[in-house]
């Protein structure tokens, strides 16, 4: 099936002289690069990048508990909370802050199952724990025990869309309505 996907080259990842690498990398697998642009974000995008769905930033806060409780983290103690809701809200303020203050390289990928590879291709969300062969299992070992007492968003160097719907949504957003995503 092909289809296009966005993902995000993140701050950390470029002071570290890293998008060239993380490119490559895409294009090896077979993804195409599409369109191409480095911007540094508004406060505007993402709050529509980072939805203020509550289902959305409940899984946040569920997915931040489940970690801590994994290793046995005090989540009270780091962020003064322990409501999914409220750990929620916290993340995507980090997340928010953190893309605005530097550039983000934004790119459109398409190729077979564009989606699904760029989600493989990129690893797990905390890179500690992502596979070795991974954008993030290769090039950061960043941590929520690290992370979150420093209140601040785990450095995991890439972003990508979770499913095609959302790889829609993010494309016109970055990119703009007209571009031709199909």
């Amino acid at each position: 099936m092909l289809e296009k996907t966005l993902v995000l080259i993140k701050p950390e990842a470029i002071k570290r002289a890293l998008v060239g690498k993380i490119i490559s990398r895409f294009e090896r697998a077979g993804l195409n690069l599409e369109e191409m642009k480095i911007t540094k974000p508004s406060r505007k995008i993402m709050e529509k990048h980072y939805t203020d769905d509550a289902n959305w930033i409940e899984n946040v806060g569920n997915k931040t508990i489940d970690t801590y409780e994994r290793y046995n983290l005090n989540l009270k103690q780091d962020l003064g909370t322990e409501d999914p809701l409220e750990i929620g809200k916290i993340i995507r303020k980090w997340l928010m802050e953190h893309l605005t203050s530097n550039p983000v390289v934004a790119i459109i990928l398409s190729g077979n199952h564009a989606v699904e590879v760029a989600r493989k291709m990129v690893g797990g969300t905390i890179p500690l724990f992502a596979e070795l062969g991974s954008i993030r299992g290769d090039f950061s070992v960043d941590s929520p025990d690290y992370s979150t007492p420093e209140k601040r968003v785990i450095y995991n160097l890439v972003h990508a869309s979770e499913s095609a719907e959302e790889a829609r949504r993010e494309i016109a957003l970055w990119f703009g309505d007209d571009f031709n995503i199909n």
